[in-house]
């Protein structure tokens, strides 16, 4: 081995290679960390409605650490989506010496089981709840089923010209919703679309002309609707 020159010559300059790759990687690193490369502002895309400028300057003041390169943006990313009404944040390096910060914040659609809020994706978070907002009654892990039945029988319910203003899913997976003037309709557990759309067929027929406004309307048979009014039955 000792008698052959190009092999020799072959692991010295492997050797040369490694070590200054391995100089230029430790240079490279310590040029990176010094104090030239300091970050010297965290730019938002658009401001929040629902996060307050001094949430956000407590996460940028006590959160974010070291410079332009070594920032940690998944770090940073995490810290800024524990604020609350923060759905969703993207951080991006923006050159040469800013963090470009993208806040997606939740649109609270209804309350949650009277304690939490739920999204327009279907997603419960805390925050206030509104007295202005529908009630969504359901079970765990039901907020996004309920939400998307919400819509499909919100839509269903426009040729009647009312709102749902609580819909509530029971231990038993069935259906009941409540509208603005003060109608309950129980839907069940099956078929619900094609009963409610049956009902809102014929209610300009039925029970719109009434003196008396029904209060609660069971939709739970083959071909056809039980009406209840104050103080009796129709």
């Amino acid at each position: 081995m000792w008698d052959n020159a190009p092999l020799l010559r072959n692991i010295a300059n492997l050797l040369f290679g490694v070590s200054l790759a391995l100089v230029l990687y430790g240079a490279a690193r310590y040029v990176l960390r010094l104090p030239v490369f300091p970050l010297r502002a965290v730019e938002l895309t658009a401001e929040p409605q629902r996060v307050s400028k001094e949430q956000m300057e407590k996460i940028v003041h006590g959160q974010i650490s070291g410079n332009f390169f070594t920032v940690d943006l998944e770090r940073t990313r995490q810290a800024f989506e524990k604020l609350p009404w923060v759905r969703k944040v993207s951080v991006r390096r923006k050159f040469p010496w800013s963090l470009e910060v993208e806040v997606e914040e939740h649109v609270a659609l209804a309350s949650w089981n009277g304690k939490e809020l739920v999204n327009t994706h279907g997603e419960v978070f805390a925050g206030k709840v509104e007295q202005s907002l529908p009630v969504f009654i359901g079970q765990p892990d039901t907020s996004v089923q309920v939400t998307q039945m919400y819509g499909e029988l919100s839509k269903a319910l426009q040729p009647m010209q009312q709102q749902i203003t609580q819909i509530s899913l029971s231990p038993r997976y069935a259906w009941q919703v409540k509208l603005d003037r003060g109608m309950v309709l129980e839907l069940g557990r099956e078929e619900m679309q094609e009963r409610l759309a049956r009902f809102v067929k014929v209610y300009p027929y039925s029970l719109a002309a009434l003196a008396r406004p029904a209060n609660h309307v069971d939709l739970r048979y083959r071909n056809g609707f039980a009406a209840y009014l104050p103080g009796r039955d129709v």
